[in-house]
């Protein structure tokens, strides 16, 4: 199985994003229909991390089968295609009752930013990250010399998958960075201008323009943890 089984976390973004899906969805769902423009009834519909479902995180297809997406039917299909198995880890997914789908990443202080380069170990792994990569930078006109499978390379490829979704196959995709606030027990930023900061400098050793084609499908979202319990 592609799935990764999580478990309730004790502790950081997993342990408040778990709270905030299935203790408080409303609090994220009030933002999200504001920022993705839809109808004040609009439903949210949450398929991870649940805790009937063992708080279970995906990836590769399985993430795409919870969104309700055929990845059989899809015109550049993500396994080996696209991406090698064992891909990006959503830590949290949802799908409207409009047909749009939101993928998830979070982060309660700034080391979680800091992220490995690449683990693959395959030429033909290495290969197909790094021409999806590059695609995604051409798509973005990055004009930057900057290895996107080293440098922040959970942001770079949480882009490309995007770029995936919308681009390549006409997925109404969101990607929601989900910044939360006051989690003391990891000495996380106590507001937005401390993520901003951190997030700035993240996009300038990508080499991201502040606006780019992917701009108004990418969302930051700021929860205070003290809101979560």
């Amino acid at each position: 199985m592609s799935n990764k089984k999580s478990g309730r976390a004790t502790k950081g973004s997993q342990k408040w994003v778990q709270n905030l899906v299935n203790l408080h969805p409303d609090i994220i769902n009030k933002i999200l229909i504001g920022r993705l423009h839809l109808p004040i009834d609009a439903q949210i519909n949450w398929v991870s991390p649940l805790g009937a479902d063992n708080f279970k995180e995906y990836r590769d297809n399985d993430f795409l089968k919870h969104l309700r997406i055929d990845p059989a039917g899809l015109k550049r299909k993500l396994v080996n295609n696209f991406w090698p198995k064992q891909g990006a880890s959503w830590d949290a997914l949802a799908f409207t009752n409009s047909g749009q789908v939101i993928l998830v990443e979070a982060k309660s202080h700034i080391g979680e930013i800091l992220t490995e380069p690449t683990g693959a170990k395959k030429l033909s792994s290495i290969s197909t990250i790094q021409k999806s990569l590059e695609d995604t930078k051409s798509f973005l006109e990055v004009n930057s010399p900057a290895d996107w499978s080293n440098c922040f390379y959970q942001y770079a490829n949480r882009l490309a998958h995007l770029y995936f979704l919308r681009n390549l196959n006409e997925v109404k995709a969101h990607l929601v960075f989900l910044y939360f606030l006051n989690d003391k027990e990891q000495c996380g930023p106590k507001n937005a201008k401390e993520w901003n900061q951190a997030i700035r400098r993240v996009e300038r050793a990508l080499g991201l323009p502040k606006r780019h084609k992917l701009s108004n499908s990418i969302h930051k979202v700021f929860i205070d943890v003290r809101k979560l319990g």
